[in-house]
């Protein structure tokens, strides 16, 4: 990389205001103060929506922010930003928020974008621009002197970052220092290198630290072992792409059994209405294509479409959590919800198709030793509020809002807790991704061996080591209790915007109903949907005549207990859609998903960022919530319902 930054283009300020987006797409220069209110909260869904996701290349060059929304309205076109001559984009807090798709920084570096200037980041988002060599600051200090004509010294960018993460960035990305970094092959784990009090991500860290690393402490940026490495059909090709650029082709794989290829979601998408209406079934082929290549040429573990009807074996993070990953290992792959498998006790944590790649060929993945902020829920949940209301609480917290716990583990602990099954654990460890964190846990017990042995007729032993132990050091611990958290909504728009239930002050009429994704598609989120459900037909009531409500199983085992269970017939009865497992329409991509403005949306997925589901509203909220939505046709609550029925 060149040792200093001009300014050699335009500048593009992410208003809240589309007038001032106007105005520069217009060849109008403007200044900080005339944008400003920035836009805070800009997703990678607004960056590259997933319909523009057809390509692993330079051609992303085309996409970046034509999803990006200002006021009402989505200003900016395919090609704006490469024919506007930017070179530098700024924003607002908690810039690059949700998916970890590395779409979206290559997108913006194929547009011409070479620094993005922010005033705070979200994780997955700025290490991929570490990794593909676009320069990111919170100085804005350093878009003044830019401004002014200065070349700024490389070092600027340096500030604030870990020593391992300042070597990427001066080598240009993580690639190219990959090439010429020593790669011991990862042996069994080191044993407990670290000195108590620690936590139990601290624990797992030193026990898969690359042997060159020595002693980590808090905020040093290390490679650590990985046990399992996944990706999706999404950023398969990419990740291949990669790594073939880097390292030749055949690539020598490290543990190939020990990395999966997930096909899950974009096995919808013949059933997707903009991927249909909009030509862009071959794009998916592409894709597609893109991923059983690598899953044939290697000798991986691959998990695959069904054979004569839409859908797939199963969403990879429940796969992962049903199959493969195990207490104290490490877990990565392509996906901000990663985290999901922490709820078994492991290290699960999402990362861009470059790490990926790079760690398929040396075995290791780059990390932050990262704080841990401790939420201790005492009490226990009362009847009709699961995992997904407590997280929703969370959510709509300021602390969190406004980006206080970006990169922080949430360590989720208390009675509360420990009376919560796998799959709602699974729930709070899986929306870390929403909570902007680096990745959530809990520690192991008699619950998690239980599920090891239902689930895959292991005879787990919990180690002494797995858990934090007493006196481990938290940036800071959030006290709830659950007996007053109450049944939750996020309002359209972002998972942040928090509001109870029975707040709400006017009545939400909603078309549309969804309960599915790796969030809300387990087998606990369907006893709740059949809870609900079959409780509506005891009391006359089925789906609401004018709305309608799709359940999508996450797994093929999950739908396997629904038939156990005897609830298809309930679901038949009622009017549900039933969706085999994919990601579908929480990746707008197959049933349940909006196809106009008007619509309104209520669904147990776990983000709705605008465009995420569709162009209608969607409002977050738990399966039950759903479930008892659809059958009134309106939002309310299974409380609220029993209630009027009395």
């Amino acid at each position: 990389m060149e040792d200093s930054f001009r300014l050699t283009g335009r500048v593009l300020y992410l208003s809240q205001d589309s007038g001032c987006i106007d105005a520069q797409l217009a060849g109008r220069a403007v200044l900080l103060a005339d944008a400003a209110p920035l836009r805070d909260n800009v997703s990678t869904d607004e960056i590259t929506p997933v319909t523009v996701m057809l390509t692993y290349d330079e051609r992303l060059g085309q996409f970046p922010y034509v999803g990006f929304k200002a006021g009402e309205r989505m200003p900016i076109g395919r090609d704006a930003i490469r024919n506007g001559g930017f070179q530098v984009t700024v924003a607002g807090k908690r810039y690059g928020k949700g998916s970890s798709r590395e779409s979206s920084p290559l997108a913006e570096l194929s547009a011409g974008i070479e620094l993005i200037v922010a005033e705070s980041f979200e994780r997955i988002y700025q290490q991929n621009c570490d990794n593909i060599g676009i320069l990111t600051t919170t100085d804005f200090t350093v878009l003044d002197r830019l401004l002014a004509g200065e070349a700024v010294p490389i070092e600027a960018f340096l500030e604030g970052r870990d020593a391992l993460t300042q070597r990427i960035i001066r080598s240009g990305g993580l690639l190219a220092y990959s090439q010429f970094a020593d790669w011991p092959a990862p042996g069994e784990t080191l044993g407990d290198q670290t000195a108590p009090p620690c936590t139990l991500v601290e624990k797992i860290i030193a026990r898969h630290l690359h042997p060159g690393a020595g002693a980590a402490a808090r905020g040093d940026g290390v490679f650590i072992a990985a046990d399992w490495r996944f990706s999706h059909d999404y950023f398969t090709g990419m990740c291949a792409h990669l790594m073939h650029r880097a390292f030749g082709k055949p690539a020598p794989l490290v543990a190939p059994d020990h990395i999966v290829a997930f096909q899950d979601h974009l096995v919808l998408a013949a059933q997707s209405v903009p991927h249909v209406r909009d030509g862009l079934l071959p794009g998916v082929a592409n894709l597609t294509q893109g991923h059983t290549t690598f899953a044939r040429e290697y000798a991986v573990r691959a998990h695959g479409e069904l054979n004569g009807e839409p859908g797939s074996e199963g969403i990879c993070h429940a796969l992962m959590a049903e199959k493969y990953a195990l207490p104290g290992q490490v877990v990565v792959g392509t996906d901000s919800h990663t985290p999901h498998s922490g709820a078994l006790g492991c290290l699960a944590f999402g990362a861009g198709a470059t790490d990926i790649a790079n760690s398929w060929v040396t075995g290791y993945v780059r990390c932050k030793v990262p704080h841990t902020l401790r939420i201790e829920v005492s009490g226990r949940l009362r009847a009709g509020v699961t995992a997904k209301d407590l997280v929703l609480h969370l959510l709509q917290m300021e602390r969190i809002r406004s980006g206080g716990a970006i990169g922080l583990v949430f360590e989720y602990g208390g009675a509360a807790v420990r009376e919560l099954s796998i799959d709602e654990r699974a729930t709070l460890t899986n929306m870390v991704a929403e909570l902007g964190g680096f990745t959530g846990i809990v520690e192991p017990d008699e619950t998690t061996v239980a599920f090891l042995k239902a689930r895959r007729g292991i005879d787990f032993v919990i180690e002494p080591w797995m858990k934090s132990d007493p006196g481990a050091v938290y940036h800071d611990v959030i006290h709830i209790d659950a007996n007053e958290i109450e049944p939750m909504l996020a309002r359209p728009g972002d998972p942040g915007n928090g509001v109870a239930a029975g707040a709400l002050e006017q009545e939400v009429r909603v078309n549309l109903a969804y309960g599915g994704s790796c969030t809300a598609g387990k087998r606990a989120d369907f006893d709740f949907y059949h809870e609900v459900l079959r409780w509506g037909l005891d009391h006359g009531r089925r789906v609401s005549p004018h709305t309608r409500l799709f359940l999508q199983f996450g797994t093929l085992a999950v739908r396997d207990y629904c038939e156990a269970r005897g609830y298809l017939p309930t679901f038949e009865q009622a009017g549900v859609t039933l969706v085999m497992p994919g990601c579908g329409s929480c990746a707008n991509c197959g049933p349940g998903q909006s196809t106009t403005a008007d619509d309104v949306t209520i669904s147990a997925i776990n983000r709705n960022f605008p465009g995420r589901s569709g162009p209608g509203d969607v409002w977050l909220a738990s399966p039950y919530t759903v479930a008892a939505s659809a059958l009134a046709g309106r939002i309310t609550t299974f409380e609220a319902l029993q209630r009027e029925a009395r």
